[in-house]
């Protein structure tokens, strides 16, 4: 049983090596040529060293991706990453941004009216408490003076 797993395994990872190294994109490929690695691959099977070679120095740099075990994507396939609201910038950029339509007021608009409305109240009132009432036909501002006056 061992011996033929001491002939299965290097015998499996050559062939996983050389297939992969097969299927990788030219312009991926790291440090040398890839018809380069299919070479060092075949020559250096029955060593053991070409599989490994590629595995460390030839095999393009995995891009991580959420999903499959440990979060990690197969095939270096990057899918969209769910980020949490607060470290979303599309997000954070989108709540500075006015979402109202063209026909409704901006928040600068709401504010200089309500300042306008408030101004005109207090207006309104001080002119009720400078107006002439019955009880006091000068004012009620001078009435309050003579109240504290005494």
């Amino acid at each position: 049983m061992i011996r033929a797993l001491l002939f299965l395994l290097p015998l499996a990872v050559g062939i996983y090596a050389f297939i992969d190294c097969l299927t990788t994109d030219e312009q991926k490929v790291r440090s040398l040529p890839k018809i380069a690695w299919v070479f060092i691959i075949l020559l250096f099977f029955p060593v053991f060293l070409g599989p490994i070679g590629w595995f460390v120095a030839g095999r393009p740099q995995r891009e991580y991706a959420p999903g499959g075990a440990g979060g990690f994507g197969f095939g270096g396939r990057s899918q969209g990453r769910q980020m949490a609201p607060d470290d979303d910038p599309e997000f954070l950029a989108s709540l500075n941004k006015d979402n109202r339509r063209p026909s409704e007021p901006s928040a600068a608009e709401d504010q200089a009216e309500m300042l306008k409305r408030w101004e005109e109240d207090l207006k309104h009132r001080e002119d009720d408490l400078r107006s002439p009432d019955r009880d006091n036909p000068d004012g009620r501002a001078q009435d309050k003076d003579a109240k504290d006056k005494d």
